[in-house]
């Protein structure tokens, strides 16, 4: 591009982003659907809260000594949640590809119902129903975590993509800030914070739980399909209507027509790379639906362009985790108790504020996420969050065996816990998760969304289970350790880690250099005229000059209307 060009086409992105928020106004159908399709992500933040405000309730562990008294058996009952999920998240892929995103989000649903009431039914000191409970919970979470962003991704405009994306984050805060104070509540108001405490102070977290996930198998059969996945089965009409439902606009518009042949094209060219490298493969396909996803798996090992996206993926989920975040959110009430808040009833309060402080900082990087870009927002969120961790290990190195002489350090610990989490919130909670939605080719978007959710539940799975050891060994230097990985985050994210903002799903073959050689090139081209793109774009392009629609590099913009 000239110059003018240059300045022309930045301006433009920067009309669409101030004008982003009336489409959103204008069609507040999407809004209620990536919400409701993020329960998941509800159901998710609400189990990383509830058992930790168990851990300090005085009736559990009255019923389950074994669990509270063993930092090894409780690292357990924590982490047998990410076994599940690891599960979870690595059959969502298949799962999501052969019966869509939306009725593998019903099978998740399932799932959650009945681990959160096989929980309830522990007896005394026989806790075999909480390990129950707790896994086939975190199955559930788990396919969630695998087929929810990626549903949200697939529904969104380019432009709001981090956005809606980023509802699964928020949806997950909002659940860990529910899960706070409904167990302050319970602990406080269910019979005392003494003996005559009742069971119900530590079961009613978890049957509220299962409501959301009740009302969400109920609800998905209302929400529509993957356009994108109704397109890779062959159900064009259906993709067609789809896509002008949740854009608000009629069936024959324009830009339905383009963004139905943008996917299109996607498609095809990817079957027939696909085809090109694997033939053998590639027939298997046509023979077996479990043979075809198998086939996508080994695709994208065997795929140098595949396998850097999926190790991407994978290590954005792995420098989220060993930041230490899910170490202070699983064992919050604990370290509150370590930071000299004695008694379970503050701990407790202390916890339910760091909910209100991850609630109220991440909305605001649900809303910047696409003006700032992805890198800028894990750089300094790494920054601030390294930064809290020190001054937290100084603190407890320094006041650790007299808390009751140093009251104000230790809230004032609390306060930097506080101011912690709330940076996650705001940078690392919804990047990453849309990170992992948006990098991905259509052929193999669900499998690695799986693998980028895997990451986090196996990393997940080993802070849980070493965290209580860590404290109790090394104190103080838990927090250094974080701190650590904080500090080679930002090192990954600054080197290693492409910008996606702006890109649109078919685009990001361009973000992660693809598609360079003449072969791939030629082979697109060919999918973009098979399906009559080119011939589109052209004239509404012809339109454009005569200003009944604007075009952008080439590209028609999704989110303007004739």
């Amino acid at each position: 591009m000239d110059p003018v060009d240059v300045a022309a086409h930045e301006e433009r992105k920067k009309s669409l982003y101030q004008n982003r928020w009336r489409h959103v106004l204008d069609n507040p159908k999407l809004l209620v659907i990536a919400f409701f399709a993020s329960l998941g992500g509800f159901e998710y933040g609400y189990q990383q809260g509830v058992l930790g405000q168990s851990l300090v309730m005085y009736r559990f562990k009255d019923n389950f000594p074994s669990v509270v008294n063993s930092t090894s058996a409780t690292g357990w009952l924590t982490s047998v949640l990410q076994l599940g999920g690891l599960f979870g998240s690595l059959t969502a892929g298949i799962l999501g590809e052969i019966f869509s995103r939306k009725y593998t989000m019903f099978m998740a649903s399932c799932w959650v119902v009945l681990g959160s009431y096989l929980y309830i039914g522990a007896k005394y000191h026989d806790p075999s129903l909480l390990y129950a409970g707790r896994f086939f919970t975190g199955v559930g979470v788990g396919t969630f975590s695998g087929v929810g962003p990626l549903y949200n991704a697939e529904l969104a405009t380019p432009s709001m993509r981090g956005f809606f994306v980023s509802f699964y984050q928020f949806a997950t805060i909002l659940g860990m800030f529910l899960a706070f104070w409904v167990g302050y509540s319970s602990n406080m108001h269910m019979g005392g914070t003494g003996e005559t405490q009742t069971n119900l102070a530590w079961q009613l977290p978890s049957i509220i739980q299962g409501i959301p996930a009740a009302l969400l198998m109920v609800g998905v059969w209302f929400l529509p399909f993957s356009p994108r996945w109704l397109a890779k089965k062959g159900r064009d009409e259906e993709a067609r209507k789809t896509l002008a439902y949740i854009r608000n606009l009629p069936v024959d518009h324009p830009m339905i027509d383009l963004e139905h042949k943008e996917i299109q094209a996607e498609t095809l060219f990817e079957q027939r790379a696909f085809a090109k490298a694997f033939p053998g493969l590639a027939e298997k396909e046509k023979q077996s639906v479990i043979m075809r996803e198998l086939a996508q798996y080994w695709h994208i090992l065997r795929k140098w362009d595949a396998f850097k996206r999926v190790s991407t993926a994978w290590l954005v989920m792995f420098w989220q985790q060993w930041s230490g975040i899910d170490a202070i959110l699983y064992y919050a009430a604990n370290v509150f108790e370590d930071l000299g808040m004695t008694g379970g009833t503050t701990a407790l309060l202390a916890t339910g504020i760091t909910g209100v402080f991850f609630l109220v900082f991440t909305v605001p990087g649900m809303l910047v996420i696409d003006k700032f870009g992805r890198k800028p927002m894990l750089i300094v969120g790494s920054f601030f969050m390294l930064i809290f961790m020190i001054i937290v290990a100084v603190i407890v190195a320094k006041c650790r065996h007299d808390w009751a002489s140093h009251s104000a350090a230790g809230w004032a610990a609390c306060a930097c816990i506080w101011l912690y989490i709330g940076c996650f919130g705001a940078t690392w909670g919804p990047v990453s998760w849309t990170l992992v939605s948006e990098i991905f080719p259509l052929s193999i978007r669900s499998k690695g969304a799986a693998f980028g959710a895997s990451s986090n539940w196996i990393n997940n799975f080993a802070v849980a289970f070493y965290t209580p050891d860590m404290f109790d060994m090394w104190a103080y230097g838990t927090y250094i350790w974080f701190a650590g990985f904080l500090s080679a985050g930002i090192l990954w994210v600054w080197f290693f880690l492409p910008e996606t903002k702006g890109a649109s799903l078919e685009e990001m073959d361009r973000v992660f250099g693809s598609r360079t050689g003449a072969e791939d090139a030629a082979m697109m081209a060919q999918a973009r005229a098979d399906v009559g793109l080119d011939q589109r774009v052209e004239q509404l392009a012809e339109k454009a000059a005569i200003g009944s629609v604007h075009v952008d590099e080439g590209r028609v913009s999704q989110e303007e209307k004739v």
